[in-house]
């Protein structure tokens, strides 16, 4: 089996398509991949780091916002769109594929539509509740697409074949145990809470965090692990100083980034976070409930449409950044905390959403796209 895989810009775009490959080649050890991404993008790590090939092409999407700096990049991007056609059809006819598989990100739109021209079975996998551009546009010459949850479903052309899968998830999320995790990161009793605003932080989120933190040592009633992002770090400290919280004081462990996920929700017992595209499964898979607080900063606000996926199945709180305080935030944390029965049928709401075989579900629909051709 050769596959053509095709996504990137974010990690959102990236993982699940390493996850597709893994289980590809698990079944079939002997299958052959390359992947396509955006020059200049994170995949051009992160693909080889997971140990496959990958091809790039010089590609950015179009700005709505008409600036002058807009204007030239729109110019751009208009140029490496022309180009990009011949590029992809070099690229397939060298490398062969049995299919194409696309998770979303500008590269998709070019190679897949290339790939269906010349008679290769495409499939699209979207990772949000809310589509993206490029995987709508897609989406009626695609044999499938394969959606995280089903609210996606109604942002898709009517003829388009929409399968429900879920995202594909590391398996820590699925087996990790909770009290020897809450006894790795060194907790007692209390209840945890896990907060984070992404790798690389999220200003208004570290802001309300700082005073809650400096709140919930007062109250000493919870634990806290919370994460700042790289950027948020030195920022975060000195205003947890400024509001005479002490360093290493008790019950609350800040990092700069959480590199043991799995680990940190199997031990807590509410997720204050972005919703990214992954969180979305992360949290139901963990069964955890969870205050939501959508990056306004992302195409089509998907963060929005994620949020209020769980929340509509009773397992999340949604906070909208402009509405965000350390108030607001304090106010939902302890009204879902401190009582046991809301928690409760909230981590069971969040359990129930959850689809902890997607990446059975994913290789299921690709064998039976190859079996007519067999």
């Amino acid at each position: 089996m050769r596959v053509l895989l095709a996504g990137g810009g974010t990690a959102g775009h990236i993982n699940p398509a390493l996850a597709i490959a893994d289980k590809i080649r698990k079944e079939h050890p002997d299958a052959v991949f390359l992947f396509v991404g955006a020059k200049g993008k994170m995949e051009e790590k992160l693909v080889p780091a997971a140990g496959y090939n990958i091809e790039t092409l010089k590609i950015q999407g179009f700005r709505r916002r008409i600036t002058l700096k807009n204007i030239g990049r729109n110019t751009a991007a208009a140029f490496y769109a022309a180009t990009a056609g011949r590029r992809c059809g070099e690229i397939i006819r060298n490398f062969r594929p049995d299919i194409a598989i696309g998770t979303g990100g500008y590269v998709c739109g070019p190679l897949l539509r290339r790939a269906a021209k010349m008679g290769i079975p495409v499939l699209l996998h979207e990772s949000n509740a809310f589509p993206g551009v490029t995987v709508k546009l897609l989406a009626s010459s695609a044999a499938a697409v394969m959606i995280a949850s089903e609210e996606a479903r109604k942002h898709l052309p009517d003829g388009a074949n929409v399968i429900v899968t879920g995202n594909p998830l590391r398996q820590g999320f699925l087996n990790t145990d909770r009290e020897c995790s809450r006894r790795g990161l060194g907790l007692d009793i209390r209840p945890m809470v896990l907060s984070f605003g992404g790798s690389l932080g999220a200003d208004r989120l570290n802001e309300a965090m700082a005073e809650v933190l400096a709140r919930s040592i007062k109250d000493g009633r919870l634990q806290h692990i919370h994460a700042t992002g790289a950027a948020g770090w030195d920022k975060m400290n000195r205003r947890l100083r400024e509001l005479g919280v002490a360093e290493n004081a008790d019950g609350i462990t800040l990092r700069r980034y959480i590199d043991d996920m799995p680990r940190c929700m199997a031990a807590a017992d509410l997720v204050i976070s972005r919703c990214g595209a992954m969180t979305l499964s992360e949290l139901p898979a963990a069964g955890l409930p969870s205050i939501l607080i959508p990056s306004p900063n992302v195409a089509e606000n998907h963060q929005y449409h994620n949020a209020m996926a769980l929340v509509n199945k009773g397992a999340a709180v949604c906070i909208e950044e402009k509405n965000l305080t350390s108030d607001t935030l304090w106010h939902e944390l302890t009204q879902t905390v401190y009582d046991a029965e809301v928690l409760q049928k909230m981590s069971q709401n969040a359990h129930t959403a959850a689809i902890t075989d997607a990446d059975d579900r994913i290789y299921k629909v690709i064998q039976e796209t190859l079996s007519p051709l067999k």
